[in-house]
């Protein structure tokens, strides 16, 4: 991102002044991205905002400029990214030759240039958008009602969907003058380097500040506006509602307090902003909260936003580093070519091994909501670790499930959200994939298949309620599916998965089955006939989920999830036709509930540990609950060969599963005793009494079917074979069953006719 000439300069200046200050005082940013400025304060309390004064420096280390244009704004530099693939067709690209030449000669040069043209800004959010600011930290100088309030301007903040919701979306003065300001209190010396305003969120409304002033203060008393040599800078705004624009200060300066004092606004709105500030916390010896750790993690792990080339080589730095656990292979690539890379975590890399379960993260559906994206990264990292350090708990974990991570289901929307940087994404940019898909409404809505045949079918008990098969019209070649959606599609076919989660962003909330409403309807609870349990994995997630187990947490925009503990059936939310989690459930074993992570849907890089350690507890305890309930191998009595498709039913349970293909199944159920049938084709069905208990280890109930013998006969006849003497005595026994079975209806037919005939004469001869 280019940045005013002075900004630079005032950056060059403090690193200088730093190293030779006798106090030197740092802040406490952490991030590698954002430049950390160093300097000692004069004094500890001053009436007046202090700037730090500099001479201004051209990028090129040439004389200084003395031109002071009126507007200020950061722009972003364009850059092409490359969506091109850099590896062969090989499904894995472990101990790939090819890849690592790749990677050594050309990844250097390219990161290089990634550093030099991605947006780079001086100093962090201070947190107005990740709620870290406080509601009682932003003043207003007036405001139109409650819903407008000052606690409404942060970035990035939804309205709700009524005209004067008491949750709006953004500050909106009472007056229509230039005497308005929102003010934010960051309670420590702080300097501040730039503001990032956005317009109203509003189906009803279009309002927008043009340009406008900043002040700083001290005290919040005495005021000093920002200036542009010996004029007050006149900052550019926004020209639409949504997308968010940088204004750089021309100088960086040191205060605690800042004001957004609009100038013009939008000639048929008023005056409404939502709004972020930049600034780095300084060191305050009179400060007595000053010395207080910043929240991090302590887990060594990249906590950084990682592009397409980045994540691929994070991958496989963690393949390099547990090779014995570790496998990544593909799953298919994005529009524009990039791949689908999936991280395999198991004690058996690349197999899938009897009984034991099938495990999947999947993130970045939607590209712009990043925090998923980088959760799973520090997800593998931390496995990897942990497993080596001998973590019985992890080593559990990898010994006994088969774990599957995709951190980046839409790389395409991803690398558009990146190149905007986190801060100025705004809430849309990158949501989608390269063709304009939803990818989260783009899977077969096979909830209204199922319906619609229960409603017109004499016996809706009939109705098969599992492995819905996907409709003709989605499989032709014109239909609007992503490749992204096809290759999960094909994924989900190829591995028998029993759990899994989709990881969000933009809210704080657990949704479960289904999401899409029946008859259309915008709003209504439609639970599974596994509510229950997916209730219980829900509240695994989010009651271990430090923010929002949090009972005191802000609301992110207009919605208290917390009434709900933080957890709401998907349909009661908002219908979501053709969500991959009814998918999961209707087409497969699999159990799939979605995780909205955070109110950011990006965050700065600054805030990952934080979350990290916010989700850490949580991402592990839900992969444990793929050990809930019953498991058990299918098997034929007289061959002990694993029976596939083979279907396990439930009684009071109307959610049928099948085995895999080598038998074995998964069915997760909350604790209880259970009644389970099995069937397959060609075989007599078989149950057992199935009993689950409270420990987080499942039943282990198996399975032996007996062949039909007319099964048997068709077996033998495919292979020429002689019929045994005993198939011939069992078939002449079934015949003979069938045969006195037709004749037991045949006069029980006959005894019903002759009784009617009886009944009509003598109804006749009573008439004469």
């Amino acid at each position: 991102m280019e940045k005013s000439l002075c900004t630079l300069a005032a950056v060059l200046f403090l690193a200088v002044l730093s190293q030779g200050a006798d106090k030197a005082l740092t802040n406490d940013a952490t991030t590698e991205s954002y430049s950390l400025f160093n300097y000692t304060t004069r004094t500890s309390t001053v009436n007046w905002t202090e700037a730090v004064t500099v001479e201004e420096l051209s990028r090129d280390g040439a004389a200084p400029t003395t031109a002071a244009p009126k507007l200020f704004s950061g722009t972003v530099k364009d850059k092409q990214l490359d969506a091109t693939n850099t590896s062969q067709d090989d499904k894995e690209i472990n101990n790939k030759k090819e890849e690592d030449r790749e990677e050594t000669n050309n990844k250097k040069d390219d990161d290089r240039k990634t550093e030099d043209e991605k947006p780079q800004l001086d100093c962090p959010p201070l947190g107005l958008e990740s709620l870290k600011v406080d509601d009682s930290q932003i003043q207003a100088s007036s405001y139109q009602r409650s819903g407008l309030g000052p606690h409404r301007g942060r970035l990035n903040i939804q309205s709700g969907i009524e005209d004067g919701d008491l949750y709006d979306g953004a500050w909106c003065a009472e007056f229509k003058d230039k005497h308005q300001w929102l003010e934010v209190d960051a309670i420590h010396l702080t300097l501040f380097t730039g503001v990032i305003l956005q317009g109203r969120n509003s189906i009803w409304s279009w309002d927008w500040v043009e340009t406008y002033k900043v002040q700083l203060s001290n005290d919040s008393v005495n005021w000093q506006t920002c200036m542009n040599g010996t004029q007050e800078a006149i900052f550019e705004g926004n020209q639409n509602p949504e997308t968010p624009i940088l204004g750089l200060l021309p100088v960086p300066t040191v205060a605690r307090f800042i004001r957004i004092n609009p100038q013009t606004w939008y000639f048929n709105g008023t005056v409404c902003l939502r709004a972020e500030i930049l600034g780095c916390r300084v060191n305050d010896p009179d400060d007595i909260y000053s010395s207080a750790p910043e929240p991090g993690s302590k887990d060594a792990l990249d906590f950084r936003h990682h592009n397409y080339k980045e994540m691929r080589k994070l991958m496989k730095s963690v393949t390099d580093e547990c090779p014995d656990i570790t496998r990544v292979y593909t799953i298919g690539k994005s529009y524009t070519g990039l791949k689908l890379y999936v991280m395999e975590i198991s004690d058996n890399p690349g197999k899938h091994e009897l009984g034991e379960p099938e495990f999947r993260y999947v993130a970045g559906m939607h590209g712009n909501e990043a925090l998923g994206r980088e959760l799973v990264l520090n997800l593998m990292q931390y496995m990897c670790k942990e497993y080596k350090k001998g973590n019985q708990r992890i080593v559990r974990l990898v010994t006994e499930t088969r774990i599957h991570l995709l951190p980046s289901m839409n790389p395409d929307g991803y690398e558009a959200a990146y190149e905007k940087g986190s801060e100025l994404a705004g809430w849309a940019e990158g949501r989608y994939s390269f063709e304009g898909i939803d990818l989260n409404h783009n899977f077969p809505d096979l909830n209204n298949i199922m319906w619609d045949a229960q409603e017109t079918a004499a016996d809706a008990s009939k109705v098969s309620n599992h492995y819905i098969p996907i409709p003709e019209y989605y499989t032709k070649e014109d239909a609007m599916v992503a490749p992204e959606t096809r290759a999960v599609i094909s994924w989900m076919q190829d591995i028998p998965f029993v759990l899994s989660a989709n990881l969000h962003g933009g809210e704080l909330v657990v949704t479960y089955p289904f999401d899409c409403t029946r008859d259309w309807a915008p709003q209504e609870n439609t639970p599974t006939a596994d509510d229950a349990f997916f209730r219980w994995l829900a509240t695994v997630y989010a009651s271990t989920h430090l923010v929002m187990a949090n009972p005191d947490r802000r609301l992110c925009h207009y919605e208290d999830f917390q009434q709900h503990n933080n957890i709401i059936n998907g349909g009661a939310w908002h219908t979501v036709p053709g969500s991959m989690n009814d998918f999961s459930y209707l087409h497969t074993n699999c159990f799939e509930v979605t995780v909205e992570l955070s109110c950011d849907k990006f965050p700065h890089v600054s805030e990952l540990p934080v979350e990290w350690e916010n989700n850490k507890e949580s991402l592990l305890v839900y992969m444990e609950q793929v050990h809930r309930g019953i498991k058990g191998v299918v098997r034929d009595k007289i061959t002990k060969q694993g029976i596939a498709d083979a279907v396990i039913k439930v009684e009071d349970h109307d959610h049928d599963i099948r085995s895999a293909a080598d038998g074995d199944y998964w069915r997760l159920m909350n604790p209880g005793e259970y009644k389970v049938v099995v069937w397959a084709e060609g075989y007599f069905p078989s149950m057992r009494r199935c009993h689950v208990g409270m420990e987080p280890n499942p039943t282990i109930c198996d399975f032996t079917l007996t062949k039909t013998p007319i099964q048997r006969l068709k077996e033998i006849r495919a292979k020429g074979g002689k019929i045994p003497q005993d198939l011939q005595l069992r078939l002449r026994a079934l015949r003979l069953r069938k045969l006195r079975a037709s004749t037991k209806a045949i006069n029980r037919r006959r005894e019903s006719q002759q009784l009617q005939r009886r009944k009509a004469r003598s109804s006749g001869a009573w008439r004469v």
